[in-house]
């Protein structure tokens, strides 16, 4: 038979699960919104990080009895849900006017005592002739030769 120690030991277990479930969410998006340069990645990032913070206030809500953290949630799509119709259309907008989502190109915004954005160089040691893997085009089955089949040489 059950007792109020197993009940309030689920509980926190289950408040465990979702923190950690809500810090991966949170850490995959902050993740994806500094490594990625694309506007449109950068902006399903950000949201992604907002759902980590609201499943974590669904967590707390839960575990304290208290519709608050529900209740916060709730405002928090309002506002993302807003702030999706204005960011989609400013990505639209600077995407007519430039051609490209890449955010280094809007770099004329920065501040003037800002140093301008600087892409990697091309290492020195990069040999031309390397072949890189390439994916085959949609619809058309890739060449494989029959000793591939056999043993993989690559793998």
């Amino acid at each position: 038979m059950p007792n109020e120690f197993d009940h309030a030991l689920a509980e926190i277990h289950l408040l465990q699960n979702y923190l950690l479930i809500g810090a991966v969410l949170f850490t995959v998006g902050l993740v994806g919104f500094l490594a990625r340069r694309n506007m449109i990645v950068m902006f399903l990032a950000a949201e992604m990080m907002l759902q980590g913070v609201s499943v974590s206030l669904v967590g707390w809500g839960r575990f304290h009895n208290d519709w608050g953290g529900q209740m916060l949630v709730i405002f928090i799509l309002t506002v993302a849900a807003c702030e999706a119709a204005i960011a989609l259309a400013l990505i639209q907008m600077l995407f007519q006017r430039s051609g490209n989502l890449d955010i280094a190109i809007w770099q004329r915004l920065r501040e003037e005592n800002q140093p301008a954005y600087v892409d990697r160089e091309i290492p020195e040691d990069f040999d031309p002739k390397q072949v890189f893997p390439t994916l085959t085009p949609a619809g058309i089955d890739p060449h494989i030769r029959e000793e591939e089949t056999i043993h993989r040489t690559h793998v």
